[in-house]
């Protein structure tokens, strides 16, 4: 369940200036304006069976209701879309520099969750693609989904250029100011929510302010007691799991891959058991208070559909006493093809290791495990966490040209702390400059980048509609 043994080596201490010179160096081998090129080649992969080739190894019932939600829009085709974009950015230009990268930094993957001090937090949320690489993709990535969210709300071209600005130049200054800091008031960075709105409620109107409010509410409420009043109902007087099919499966209407119902839940009350040794003693000694009740599959997200996901239902000091966890399948990162394997030899400990890294702080629950079996004959990963946990996320889609222009710059100065926290932070800055080169460069980028997305989507759609692709639209 480890790390593979790495050869131990002495970890380089440059000075300040050494670091600066390395960034500079790297500008001069890399200029930032190249960065805002982006043209498909002629061996471009096709996006397409870059899709079915994921599909492979996911559950086959699934995969139409991932196509489906990607069909939506090009914007939710683009969220659905990580490996298309990584195997693009793989022949783009990049500084040399690497960190701890998300893999997924698209504005949809930035949102609030409760801190163990039970404050809401603001940080980057999913890492289920996280991999040591070139800060740049995720930057990249990030403001791409910008241009294609302002597209998808109606923005004109200079209100989604003004938007993406507003990002990449976020980036740039939040670098700089981190650049500058001691290395521990870095770690200790985070944005704390509540203490912002307490900042900036004086410059919104009395409507903004009450649908402020009324969103950190609803992500307040978003813990395992709201989801036990929804997710459950009683059965001969224990709770169970509500079925709805195909979104939410109970395990005993589930004959995965041939398996018996009481051996997925052996094997998976097993990984949960064992998973435990993962946790820090009192993290663990906190769920050995609570019992397993109950267990079903539960279709996630929109990339992540067809992957193995599972939530299960455990009770504390009585039945009012619920806790929920998710146990999510971690496949190989989208990246590792293109930068190189990860470290662990589990990828649950590898989504793991890169969300404590790269967030200010994590689920008191997330932990990581292996089956062995992985309930079709194969080992499996999986990582576990909380199923919600104060969690809650920006309506992009109501965002006008000036809120997501806010938006983005929270989600980019989040981006460059998480970068900041990994990578060399002096070098990065220095690299990227004072000046608006940097920034105007991704704003191309993201530009030509949406368009490509858009004609993706639209292989999508016309792959859908003459059969060679099954999506379940719902509509």
């Amino acid at each position: 369940m480890g790390a593979r043994r790495a050869t131990a080596s002495r970890v380089p201490h440059l000075t300040v200036e050494q670091r600066i010179a390395r960034g500079k160096a790297a500008r001069a081998e890399v200029p930032r304006s190249s960065h805002a090129a982006f043209q498909p080649s002629e061996d471009r992969a096709d996006p397409l069976a870059l899709l079915e080739e994921q599909a492979t190894d996911r559950v086959a019932e699934l995969v139409p209701i991932r196509y489906g939600r990607m069909l939506v829009s090009p914007f939710t085709f683009y969220r659905g879309a990580a490996l298309v974009m990584a195997a693009d950015l793989a022949s783009t230009p990049t500084s040399g520099l690497h960190a701890q990268v998300c893999g997924d930094a698209h504005l949809s993957n930035f949102g609030v969750f409760g801190s163990p001090e039970r404050r809401l937090m603001f940080d980057v949320n999913d890492f289920d693609e996280t991999l040591p690489g070139p800060w740049e993709w995720d930057v990249k990535r990030l403001c791409a989904s910008l241009d294609i969210a302002g597209r998808n709300n109606g923005f004109t071209d200079i209100q989604r250029h003004t938007v993406v600005l507003a990002g990449a130049g976020q980036y740039r200054t939040s670098m700089a100011e981190f650049a500058a800091m001691p290395n521990l008031e870095v770690w200790y960075s985070l944005l704390d929510i509540e203490a912002a709105f307490q900042q900036v409620q004086a410059n919104l109107d009395r409507k903004r302010t009450k649908a402020l409010e009324k969103d950190l509410a609803k992500a307040r409420a978003r813990d395992s007691v709201q989801a036990f009043a929804k997710l459950t109902s009683e059965e001969d007087g224990e709770p169970r799991i509500v079925s709805d099919p195909p979104l939410i499966v109970p395990i005993e209407e589930l004959v995965p891959e041939g398996m018996r119902p009481d051996e997925v839940r052996k094997e998976l009350l097993n990984l949960v058991r064992t998973y435990r040794g993962t946790l820090e003693t009192d993290r663990r000694y906190l769920l050995e208070q609570f019992r397993f009740v109950h267990l079903a599959r539960k279709v996630v997200g929109v990339g992540s559909v067809g992957t193995r996901a599972w939530i299960a239902l455990f009770l504390g000091r009585d039945n009012q006493d619920p806790l929920f966890l998710q146990v999510k399948e971690a496949q190989e990162s989208v990246l590792e093809r293109f930068v190189g394997k990860s470290p662990y030899a589990n990828h649950g400990q590898r989504v793991v290791a890169g969300q404590r890294l790269m967030q200010a702080t994590s689920d008191i629950f997330l932990g990581w495990n292996r089956m062995a079996s992985g309930l079709d004959g194969r080992p499996r990963d999986f990582y576990v966490r909380q199923l919600r946990d104060m969690k809650g996320s920006a309506d992009v889609e109501a965002m006008t040209p000036e809120g997501m222009a806010t938006y983005a710059r929270v989600c980019a100065q989040t981006l460059a702390r998480a970068h900041a926290r990994s990578g060399d932070r002096i070098a990065i800055a220095a690299y990227i400059g004072k000046g608006q080169v940097f920034d105007e460069a991704i704003a191309d980028f993201s530009a030509a980048y949406a368009d490509q997305n858009e004609r993706d989507y639209e292989r999508l759609r016309s792959a859908v509609k003459k059969g060679t692709i099954k999506a379940e639209t719902g509509l």
